[in-house]
């Protein structure tokens, strides 16, 4: 019988998982649950531009119990209520999800930030936000913070392509994200990072390099996933006049990209998610039938196997 490889992050996978890493950490399970805190974006809202992001739809991946006419309170028992009757025993990250969720003056972030962690069943947050919306006192705070609990930050970067940036009307560059990156290293807090993978003017290598540069920052987890265009977005209109521009992965394309990605960045960063999964009446393109997430994994697996590679393999520091 051919003997099991236990690789350098301790287990027979491929790749370096958040999940099995954080079920390594805690002493039974955690679930995120989504919390809309009535935030907004300063794409959206006129200081640096308007619309938001041209391919975003925030409802296309926010849960039905999260509603910014709730308080943050009553969306996290709602949230415990949707997950108990699947998993009995757990506790609970508060996930402010939806746009920039540290974009407000500091005394907002501290009410709303408080009053999720005063759930008894709450042992953390994670904080979604623009790497242009951050400061040293919102940072001072959440170090703070992060000496009881569990704190991430996921800053949504998207590109390290600057013309793919400006094109999706994001409002900031790379070199902001790398700078808010390294200003939240060594607080205690823990960093997440997310791509998305398709944008106009982002190419095959450059979306690869994309990863591996960010692999090489001082981030804990990164999260990727393909391009969705999206009914009733400024996107859908772009794709309409010139589908050519974006990058529409068939599924079985997007899989062997993901190899190509895995075997190419840092093996210390854990990977958090692969794909999107916007709700099907929501999507124009691209046309996967409904794949679920547990499906893609899956098949990434299976193919890194018949590849024989693994996470880190072609990486160099």
């Amino acid at each position: 019988m051919k003997n099991e490889v236990i690789y350098p992050w301790g287990h027979k996978k491929r790749y370096n998982d958040f999940s099995s890493y954080f079920k390594s950490i805690h002493n039974e399970r955690v679930q995120k649950v989504s919390i809309d805190a009535g935030f907004t974006c300063p794409n959206r809202d006129g200081r640096k531009a308007y619309g938001g992001c041209t391919y975003c739809i925030n409802k296309s991946f926010s849960p039905s119990y999260c509603s910014s006419g709730k308080t943050v309170s009553e969306q996290i028992n709602e949230g415990i209520d949707f997950f108990k009757a699947k998993y009995k025993s757990q506790k609970y990250l508060a996930y402010f999800q939806s746009y920039s969720n540290t974009y407000a003056p500091i005394d907002i972030l501290k009410n709303l930030y408080s009053e999720a962690l005063s759930h008894p069943k709450v042992i953390g947050l994670v904080i979604a936000t623009r790497p242009d919306c951050v400061n040293d006192e919102i940072l001072d705070y959440l170090e703070i913070l992060a000496k009881d609990y569990y704190i991430v930050i996921e800053y949504g970067v998207e590109s390290c392509n600057d013309k793919a940036l400006e094109y999706m009307n994001r409002g900031h560059l790379y070199a902001e994200a790398k700078e808010a990156i390294l200003k939240t290293a060594n607080r205690g807090i823990h960093i997440g990072a997310h791509l998305v993978m398709g944008l106009a003017f982002d190419t095959y290598e450059t979306m690869i390099n994309n990863a591996v540069e960010l692999s090489r920052l001082p981030i804990e987890t990164l999260k990727i996933h393909q391009l969705q265009i999206l009914k009733d977005t400024v996107a859908a209109k772009q794709y309409s006049e010139d589908p050519a521009q974006f990058t529409m992965f068939t599924a079985e394309a997007y899989i062997d990209f993901v190899v190509d990605v895995i075997e190419r960045i840092n093996p210390h960063v854990y990977l958090e998610r692969f794909i999107n999964q916007a709700p099907k009446g929501m999507i124009i393109a691209p046309n996967w039938n409904g794949m679920k997430n547990f499906e893609f994994i899956a098949k990434v697996e299976k193919k890194l196997e018949e590849r024989d590679t693994y996470q880190g393999r072609l990486y160099n520091e």
